[in-house]
């Protein structure tokens, strides 16, 4: 049997005008369809998104025009129809150190509205299943934890996570039967400092103590 094709490495974007043109809200919306759904033409992603197709166009440019989406030919399109399906590819962000001030804004604004997404997305999935008929009722697994870290072996953590998620990527030929799009997210940060000791409340007119050996 023939090793699987290694995945391309990653590819850090770190252009201002491309962060811009993926941090619209709408262009979230549709490149988040194209990965859930697959494939679509413009007036499909309208219906689903309730867009026009004149907007949905528009943006699928934009982000074909940055790499993010490709045209999609498929067998039995109709006339100019034109399907388009989510580029594949590890894409990543600069760290924040190396980030502009003005990317922090966008960076930001993308993160923002890309969690508010996937919280929905979430929501939405478990609404919708049915644990009467429908065994993908079980299909939310979910983990909270705390572990100790230095910072290269967090990035080493991070990228393990990734071998992990590229060794279950199967082509379309090679999905078993039953098999669904699986939502994968990995969300971990630093825990915020401790906070400080609030000082005792004092009377009005009461003076505050003074350090020990210090005249008062």
């Amino acid at each position: 049997m023939s090793e699987p094709p290694k995945p391309p490495g990653p590819v850090e974007i770190n252009d201002l005008a491309t962060l811009r043109a993926l941090a619209h809200p709408r262009r979230q919306q549709v490149l988040q369809h194209l990965t859930v759904h697959g494939p679509a033409t413009s007036a499909g992603l309208a219906r689903a998104l309730g867009l026009n197709t004149g907007a949905t166009s528009y943006h699928l440019r934009e982000l074909a025009r940055y790499g993010f989406v490709e045209e999609a030919p498929r067998a039995g399109a109709h006339g100019r129809e034109r399907w388009w399906r989510a580029t594949p590819g590890d894409r990543r962000f600069p760290p924040r150190s190396r980030q502009t001030p003005e990317m922090r804004l966008v960076m930001d604004e993308l993160n923002h509205h890309a969690y508010a997404q996937d919280l929905e997305l979430f929501e939405r999935a478990q609404r919708e299943a049915d644990p009467a008929d429908d065994a993908w009722a079980d299909g939310f697994p979910y983990s909270r934890g705390t572990i100790r870290l230095t910072l290269p072996e967090l990035r080493e953590f991070f990228e393990e996570y990734i071998a992990l998620l590229n060794r279950y990527k199967r082509s379309e030929d090679e999905t078993p039967p039953g098999a669904r799009t699986v939502l994968t997210r990995l969300l971990a940060h630093p825990a915020p400092a401790a906070p400080s000791e609030p000082d005792e409340p004092r009377e009005p007119g009461e003076p505050r103590e003074s350090g020990a050996g210090e005249p008062t």
